[in-house]
This record gives C-alpha cells, sequence and structure tokens, in this order.
C-alpha cells in the first residue's frame, strides 16, 4: 500500500521508499531536509500541520543569474555595508507550519537576522548581512523545500504609493463622533443640573468646534462627488448625503443661536463616520492577487549567454541584443525572438496560443517568445530585443489593452436614479406646505426631511453586503477584482469557455497502453523514464508507480525524439513513432509514446486529453440557465468526445486566434447577452477584458494570469454553478436591505413632515439604521453561503 512522504506528502510505494527514524520518504532531498530540521532543532515544524513540506529543488543552475550584482542590487530593498532588505514570494507558503519555518531561518543560517512572513501575499521579507549571498539565500531556502519565484515583473516593479487620506478622515470623523456624543448626553435628557446648565453655552460652542474637522475636512469627498455630478447632470446617492451632511450642520447651528438645543452635531459626525467606513470595507478586497498581470510575470530575469570566445555568462534579458547567443535549458521559457541554431527542439506554445500540442523545430527555424523548451540545452541567436518581441507586441495590441466595456452602472447608481429626485421632491414640497403656517416650521421641516432621508444605510447597502460576499467567495477560492464583478458576475447569462487548461486539466494525463508487456519489460519502461525528465516520462513513470526503478548501465536522451536505455542485458527505445520506425495513427491528434525493446516494436503508451472532475455534471447544471460556448485556440480533434459528455444546446468555435476570441465575445454582446468568459492564457487576455466577467482559471492563483475581473481556484472548478447562484443572492440580499432602509425612512420622515423630529430621535434611528442593515446583510450572505459544505 502507498504511504505519503512524512516530509511533503507524496504518495510512494513500499519499493520506492526511504526509510529514515522510522519513517517515510519519497526521496533522499525530502529526507534530507527532516535531518537537517531535527538536527537544529527544529522539528517542531511537523507538529503544525502533517507533510507540510516541499521537495526540495536544485537552485544552482536555475537562480545563478542572482550572482550578477546588478541584477541582486534591483532585485533587494535596501542594501548597506551591514544589512541586506529582500521580499520574496514563495508560492509553496500554505499553513501554520510554513510560517514557522520561515520565520525561524535564523536558526538555518546566522547570518539571516530575521524574516517575517505575509501569508495572504505568500510571501517572506528577509533581513540579512551582506556576507550572505542573494542566491546563497535562495539555496538555503530551496534545500528546505520553499523554492522563490523571482520573475522580471519583480525587477520592474515599482513601489505603489500609499494613500492613507480615507484613513485619515476615518480617524477624524470618529473622533468628533465620540466626543460629542459624550457631550450631546445631557441635552438628550435635559439633565438640570446647576453646573450643565451654567456651562450650556460652552459646550455647544465646544460641540461646533469639534464638529468642524468633520465637517469640512472628512466629508470633503462627497461634496466633491456631488459637485461633479450636478455639474456633468447626473444623479448619484452623495447628492442627497452631501445635502444631510450640510442639512444637519445648518440646522444645528440655526438650534444653537435660537437656544433651541445643541442640533444634530452627533449624528452628523456619526453619519460621515460609518459613510466612510463603508468605503473603507469597499476598498479591503484581495490585494495579494494580480489582476492586470501582464508578460513580465512569467518571463525569466536573466538568461545564460554564449561569449565570443566560447565562455558563458549570465546577463539580463533586458541586456540581450539582436545576434547574442543564447542557451535555453529544459522547461525554460524562450523570452526573445530568434534563430534555432541547434538541431532540434520541443516546444509548448500553450501560454500564447492555447494549443497544447508540442511543436518540433528545426535548426534554422524561428522561434517566437514564449515558447517553453522541453530536451536538451539549445543554442539560440537573438533576432530581436524584449521590447520587440512577438510576445510583447501582441500584450501590447491595442485589442488587449483597452476595455470595451460599456460603462457599467451599479445598483447603488441605478436606485439613486429615482431616490435623489424623490428625496429632492418631498424636501420641497414639504417646504412649500408649511411655508403657508410658518417659515421657520417650513425651514425645520426641510431640514429634517433631508437629514432624516439621507441615505446613510442606502449608501451603505451594497458595500457591506457586497464586501462580506467578496470575502466568503475569496474563502472559497474564488477571488474577484472588486464588488462590482458580483454585480454583473449576478446579470450572466452567457458562459464562454477555452478548452486547453481551462476545460482540460494540465496536471495529470489518462493514459492507455496498447501491446503486451511482461513483468520485467515494465521494469525496464520504468528504469527509463525514471531517469527522464521529461513531463511524458514523469507521467509514465507515476503510472508504473507500483514498480521500482532499477540502475540503468547506459541511458541517452535524444531532444525531440525520445529516450535510449540499457537495462543489463536489454535494450530499449522509447519515443515518436518516426524515431522508432512506427507506423502513425493518422486518426487521431493525441500524443503517444511508442517502445521498442531489443529492436522489436511492443507497443505504445498513448496520452489522452483529460477534462476536469465533474465537467459533465458541472454543464448539465449550468445549460439550465445559460447558453454556453465552448471558444479554442486548439483544434477540433476534441469536438466529438466534448460533443458526447456535455449537453446538447453547447455550441463549439475551434481554431480561434486571440483577435477572433476577442470579435466573438463582442458579437455576443452586440446581441444583448451579458458574457462571462473563462480562460487561462495569454491568448484569452483580449477576450477576457472585453467580457462583462472575465475569470482567469489558475492552477497556481499567485503564478501569472491575464488581465480579468477574478481569479479561480482549479481546485474548485465544478463550483462555478454554486458561485453564480449566490451572486443572483447576493443581489437579492441588497434589495432587501434596501426595503429595510426604506421602512426606516418611512418612520423618520413621519416625525420629520410633522416637524417633531428631535436630536435624540435623529440620534437613534440613524445609527440603529445603519446596525439593522449591517448585521442583516451579514447574517444573510452568511445563509446564502452554505454551498461551502457541498
Amino acid at each position: 500500500m502507498n504511504a505519503p512522504c512524512y516530509h511533503c506528502g507524496t504518495l510512494v510505494s513500499p519499493q520506492n521508499t526511504l526509510q529514515f527514524d522510522k519513517r517515510a520518504f519519497c526521496c533522499v532531498g525530502c529526507k534530507t531536509i527532516y535531518q537537517f530540521f531535527t538536527d537544529n532543532h527544529l522539528s517542531d515544524y511537523y507538529r503544525f500541520d502533517a507533510n507540510p513540506g516541499a521537495r526540495p529543488a536544485d537552485a544552482s543552475i536555475k537562480y545563478a543569474f542572482l550572482k550578477d550584482p546588478a541584477i541582486v542590487s534591483s532585485l533587494l530593498e535596501f542594501q548597506n555595508e551591514e544589512t541586506n532588505i529582500i521580499t520574496l514570494h514563495i508560492p509553496h507558503i500554505h499553513c501554520s507550519s510554513c510560517i514557522w519555518i520561515l520565520e525561524h531561518l535564523h536558526k538555518i543560517s546566522p547570518a539571516i537576522l530575521r524574516s517575517q512572513v505575509n501569508f495572504l501575499k505568500k510571501t517572506v521579507r528577509i533581513v540579512f548581512q551582506p556576507k550572505l549571498s542573494l542566491f546563497e539565500l535562495v539555496q538555503v531556502l530551496s534545500n528546505i523545500g520553499y523554492e522563490p519565484r523571482i520573475s522580471l515583473e519583480h525587477v520592474d516593479a515599482k513601489e505603489k504609493p500609499v494613500d492613507r487620506n480615507l484613513l485619515y478622515r476615518i480617524g477624524v470623523a470618529f473622533f468628533s463622533f465620540g466626543n460629542i456624543m459624550l457631550l450631546s448626553f445631557p441635552e438628550y435628557f435635559e439633565v438640570g443640573e446647576f453646573w450643565l446648565e451654567q456651562y450650556k453655552s460652552f459646550f455647544r460652542w465646544l460641540m461646533l468646534g469639534l464638529s468642524l474637522p468633520a465637517f469640512l475636512y472628512a466629508a470633503f469627498p462627497y461634496y466633491e462627488s456631488a459637485f461633479y455630478a450636478i455639474r456633468s447632470k447626473r444623479l448619484n446617492m452623495d447628492i442627497p448625503i452631501a445635502l444631510g451632511i450640510v442639512a444637519m450642520f445648518v440646522r444645528s447651528i440655526v438650534d444653537m443661536y435660537l437656544d433651541h438645543g445643541a442640533g444634530f452635531f452627533d449624528s452628523m459626525c456619526g453619519l460621515i463616520f460609518f459613510m466612510l467606513l463603508g468605503k473603507l470595507f469597499q476598498q479591503k478586497t484581495y490585494e495579494f492577487l494580480s489582476f492586470e498581470r501582464d508578460y513580465k510575470s512569467y518571463f525569466p530575469i536573466a538568461v545564460t549567454r554564449v561569449n565570443d570566445d566560447g565562455g558563458e555568462a549570465v546577463v539580463a534579458v533586458y541586456d540581450i541584443n539582436p545576434n547574442d547567443i543564447i542557451l535555453i535549458r529544459n522547461e525554460e521559457l524562450i523570452p526573445v525572438d530568434g534563430i534555432l541554431l541547434s538541431a532540434t527542439a520541443k516546444l509548448d506554445y500553450s501560454f500564447v496560443t492555447g494549443e497544447q500540442k508540442p511543436v518540433y523545430k528545426q535548426s534554422g527555424d524561428k522561434l517566437y517568445a514564449g515558447g517553453k523548451f522541453y530536451g536538451a540545452t539549445v543554442k539560440l541567436r537573438v533576432s530581436q530585443r524584449i521590447s520587440n518581441s512577438y510576445l510583447t507586441q501582441l500584450w501590447a495590441n491595442e485589442a488587449f489593452t483597452k476595455n470595451k466595456r460599456a460603462a457599467y452602472s451599479t445598483i447603488t447608481d441605478r436606485i439613486s436614479r429615482y431616490f435623489t429626485p424623490a428625496l429632492l421632491g418631498l424636501a420641497a414640497i414639504s417646504f412649500i406646505f408649511w411655508s403657508f403656517t410658518s417659515l421657520q416650521m417650513a425651514f425645520q421641516v426641510l431640514t429634517a426631511v433631508l437629514i432624516v432621508a439621507c441615505p446613510c444605510a442606502l449608501a451603505l447597502t451594497a458595500p457591506f453586503t457586497l464586501g462580506n460576499v467578496l470575502r466568503i467567495l475569496g474563502n472559497q477560492k474564488l477571488y474577484l477584482k472588486n464588488a462590482a464583478v458580483i454585480e454583473q458576475l449576478a446579470a450572466v447569462n452567457t458562459l464562454v469557455f477555452d478548452k486547453t487548461g481551462t476545460l482540460t486539466t494540465t496536471s495529470s494525463s489518462a493514459l492507455s497502453w496498447k501491446g503486451s508487456f511482461t513483468e520485467d519489460e515494465l521494469v525496464a519502461i520504468k528504469s527509463a523514464v525514471y531517469a527522464s525528465n521529461h513531463p511524458l516520462s514523469r507521467l509514465i513513470s507515476n503510472e508504473l508507480l507500483g514498480l521500482k526503478a532499477e540502475d540503468l548501465s547506459d541511458f541517452k536522451e535524444f531532444p525531440g525524439k525520445g529516450i535510449e536505455a540499457k537495462l543489463g542485458n536489454t535494450n530499449m527505445r522509447l519515443g515518436s513513432a518516426s524515431w522508432i520506425g512506427a507506423a502513425v495513427d493518422t486518426t487521431t491528434h493525441a500524443t503517444a509514446v511508442h517502445i521498442e525493446i531489443e529492436g522489436i516494436y511492443k507497443g505504445s503508451i498513448t496520452f489522452s486529453t483529460l477534462y476536469r472532475k465533474h465537467l459533465p455534471e458541472l454543464f448539465h447544471k449550468l445549460a439550465n440557465d445559460y447558453q454556453i460556448v465552448v471558444l479554442s485556440g486548439d483544434n477540433s480533434s476534441e469536438k466529438a468526445t466534448l460533443a458526447s459528455i456535455l449537453p446538447a444546446s453547447v455550441s463549439y468555435h475551434f481554431n480561434q486566434k486571440p483577435e477572433q476570441k476577442l470579435n466573438f465575445i463582442k458579437k455576443l454582446q452586440d446581441e444583448g447577452k451579458t458574457v462571462l468568459m473563462m480562460g487561462d492564457g495569454l491568448n484569452d487576455a483580449g477576450a477576457l477584458m472585453q467580457s462583462n466577467v472575465g475569470l482567469a482559471l489558475a492552477e497556481d492563483v499567485n503564478v501569472f494570469s491575464p488581465a480579468c475581473d477574478g481569479i479561480i481556484d482549479a481546485t474548485v472548478f465544478e463550483k462555478l454553478q454554486a458561485y453564480l447562484k449566490y451572486s443572483k443572492n447576493a443581489m437579492r440580499i441588497i434589495y432587501g436591505s434596501f426595503t429595510i432602509s426604506v421602512l426606516y425612512n418611512i418612520v423618520g420622515l413621519s416625525f420629520a413632515l410633522s416637524g417633531t423630529l428631535s436630536p435624540l430621535v435623529a440620534a437613534i434611528i440613524m445609527p440603529l439604521s445603519t446596525v439593522t442593515i449591517i448585521s442583516f446583510v451579514t447574517i444573510m450572505s452568511n445563509v446564502f453561503a452554505r454551498f461551502k459544505s457541498k
């Protein structure tokens, strides 16, 4: 029975298990890390979580560019003779044990002074002494299974200025609100204490003084928004809010002057405080995700250049010029356009084109940036700098940089179109009605209507509801860019899916064996593929997990062709049909590895596309409410398979270029459709931006994803229908809370229109309506979120 590795959790067969200290390990690296932690008194690492670690990585070649002082200088946040500081992105951070070990790095290397983990952003900020180079620091992290991800994006990263204006305004409003509320209590209850009566005037002037910072500074954004809305001849919710604030301030001064009471200073400051708090709540979304990434987050910082004397040097990609010769190693991304100098090369361009089928190139062929190379090291003569490469130009294409969506009107904006004129009309009518009786009473009623009907609760409804929904969806691994996306998600009626990497999974593949193999032959095959790092070899090795690999007496790997190996006296070849000399099956486009043992063709292993778990069930649910389209840059070889498992109503469009995808989305929108597009590659970026809602499906949410409105973790793909339903329920919650807010306004207006509104009634109704709304939306959004347990 397979057992999990004690360090990383990888399932290992009994034959391949390494035993140490009465524990099972999958490889020497995991065993070494465990032994290292034990020797350095860090074994508590395993107490926080079971199998918390990751396999160690070899950083000697991958991070060789960190030996370049110029690159190191661009990555460090701070450096002098005594201290260096850097923040590194560690994708493997996932649990409490990760935080514990990364914040105890000083026990591993004395040159590391301190380290601090940001769990949400999956980063660790490390302060270390210059005697430990950055290359050595990264080696330390890689050796314990926490390999950092460093890309070109980190070199060009500029620190974003922090805008603390909103926090300052909230602080000022809270200060004014709290102090004025304390001073107002005696006024509420008309306490006739001698000293309070003696200094009543002083306290009122003090409340006026305390209210000025909130009125003039904290509430300024509402005045500004109302001014620009009026100037542009449109109505928004900030107009009645600004009027309500001004009405409370003016009415309070008049009441003070006429000795009618302390006025509404406390209610005014409370209103400003709660409104600003709602703005802050709305802004605090998932800052650790990037929704506007570009190719820099995917590209390497440096490559290996071959000098004129035949020597090699690691240089920054920006320093690569035309006619330079560079080396591309296995699984490295090609950062620039160039001409292949080596005999052959195998490339994967799925990131750019969406086509998962490998591309084979010969010497003299042109290679474009964005392809991932597989095989032994090849040489490339550079033809374009990175800034002029095909991928960079594709990303800079106007179709991908301009969002052609129509300006979206939020639910608050739509309601304000009716609420604002209704409020102003009611205030005007009440003023005219009471002016026949008394101008003083007319003024009191006018200001009372503006005060009570000030849409504080209405304006807070959407931010607090959608903010809580954002939090809940984030916990369920759907990360949306902002609250407005939820409204758009609820309005969607058409779903468009990319195929490769979206409907299919890149983490595994279904293997089909053709031919008859003895157990000894399977052991030989296992031994041959176990020695290779090729993705197909790893899949075959995992398929033969129960067999133990033996030591080969000879092994050669031919890039783009296959493997030659010898186990004992058994010679074998595994590779492409043309290389082996086998007949090519023209009826299928599936990838296959053919096997020859002792010169005799034995059979093949076919790798079929593996679709995501529960895909048919999900699409049959979605088909009841949505129009579904599969829009793919891949060929149509899988159309019959898809048609057999998906609903008959699904339509298919294959061989679509990036611009064609974008135009297809635009055509649907011109037909009146509200479109959700889900994709995963650069070829989907334009379509994602054009669609009403663009969701990027990611195997790792912290790795590259196209510009989008949200990121959905691939592990929860089958919950898409539940997320769409939840977004609709979120809108129902908002409408329900609007109803509650209107009921409060009706109660308040009954006092206002009769001219009997007192500061005490306002002080009770306004905060109570706010608390009720916040409680209602929080409870209901959690009740509707019970899909989490499904």
